[in-house]
């Protein structure tokens, strides 16, 4: 069925009080443009009147719109084509209030089900419906109201807690934070060490990578794919050890991979350090964490006593404290090599991953400027103020 041609024929009053309304500068936006579309698609006056599309385009509103205002014009009159009504809608209740989203938050903080480990959407959704809470609800409104209340049951976060009035931690602690406060000495080096065991594997099928885009023909652009497809099955090839040592304030580091974290491996690198990297210095500190492996016994595993004994003398350690592995500049060298040398990288045999860390040691080393310890012991007397013992005796 066509739709109906309504005639627009604007009398001498109508157009008097649309000029009006055009220059007085009171109305608003929307009542002048609804004034400009009258003016020029009166029927009155057919060669001055512009088309549906003509004014579609001048004002940019849609044809629909033109031809509403027209309707309104013709049947409700000039005050009902300027100001469109406001459609009234009926009140409705919400379906989520504020005791409802105290319900929910209160069973997200609450224990799990029996058989359950932790809550997820779906289970919080019907576990709402079945306390009668609400008559329905989807798992993704719950989504919303944890969202917004800033609470995500299905993570766990994992904190290094210290005990307190624990002396042996604040004694280690202060130890180490005295050290890293002592100026750069090339005589007597601080060098921190860590380990990390990595997992040597093997692809079972080769990598994908994505298919570049087509050209853009105007921009005369494209993206190359980045996106690699990665077979879930892989080969296990075994483990082995990476040691990290890191001299902070120089900015030097040297990391290497053995087949295994032994007694022997620990002193196998530790006389490695000694004699490639400091073999004119007479003691060297080192920051390690409380591993049985790393103390002087493991040098009289390894060597004969002449060379044991000489590597007990140039090396000083220091431990860091249990739960207190933050303390360790080498745990932080660690994290970046996982980062940006590791990756999601699956390496077979550890000659590969040697050369990896050999290369990313490299760059390593030329960029690095060294390590700016902020944190003091008078920082920690003041913020760390709950782990201090009360002593036994006043000053």
């Amino acid at each position: 069925m066509p739709k109906k041609n309504y005639q627009v024929r604007l009398t001498e009053k109508d157009i008097e009080a649309l000029n009006h309304i055009r220059k007085n500068g009171h109305s608003s936006a929307k009542t002048i443009m609804h004034a400009n579309i009258l003016l020029n698609t009166n029927d009155a006056f057919p060669d001055k009147k512009k088309s549906n599309r003509e004014l579609s385009e001048i004002f940019g509103v849609s044809l629909p719109t033109i031809n509403k205002i027209r309707k309104t014009y013709c049947e409700e009159g000039l005050d009902a084509a300027l100001n469109r009504k406001t459609r009234i809608t009926p009140e409705t209740m919400a379906k989520i209030t504020g005791d409802f989203e105290d319900h929910v938050i209160a069973s997200a903080l609450s224990p799990p089900p029996k058989g359950y480990a932790r809550w997820n959407l779906r289970l919080l959704a019907e576990h709402c419906v079945e306390k009668n809470y609400i008559v329905s609800i989807s798992h993704m409104a719950v989504g919303t109201i944890l969202n917004t209340n800033q609470l995500k049951p299905h993570l766990s976060k994992y904190w290094c807690i210290p005990m307190e009035n624990d002396p042996h931690f604040i004694a280690n602690m202060e130890d180490i934070l005295t050290i890293y406060q002592k100026p750069y000495a090339p005589c007597c080096p601080v060098v921190c060490m860590d380990e990390k065991p990595v997992q040597l594997l093997d692809e079972i099928r080769e990598r994908v990578s994505a298919m570049p885009m087509e050209t853009d023909p105007e921009t005369e652009l494209s993206r190359p794919g980045t996106v690699q497809k990665i077979d879930s099955e892989y080969a296990r090839m075994g483990t082995s050890s990476i040691f990290m040592f890191t001299e902070p304030l120089s900015g030097w580091g040297h990391t290497e991979a053995l087949e295994h974290r032994k007694m022997g491996d620990f002193a196998k690198m530790m006389r490695k350090i000694s004699e490639t990297y400091y073999p004119d210095v007479s003691k060297i500190i080192l920051v390690a964490d409380n591993l049985n492996t790393h103390c002087c016994a493991s040098f009289y595993a390894a060597f004969p006593p002449e060379i044991a004994c000489s590597l007990m003398q140039k090396f000083e350690f220091h431990y860091t404290p249990k739960h207190g592995s933050w303390l360790n500049i080498a745990e932080t060298e660690l994290s970046s090599m996982s980062i940006q040398c590791l990756g999601n990288l699956r390496i077979p045999k550890i000659k590969e991953l040697n050369e990896r860390l050999a290369d990313w040691e490299r760059n390593r080393n030329q960029r690095q400027k060294g390590v700016k310890w902020q944190f003091t012991t008078k920082d920690a007397r003041v913020k760390l103020k709950r782990l201090y013992p009360t002593p036994l005796f006043d000053d």
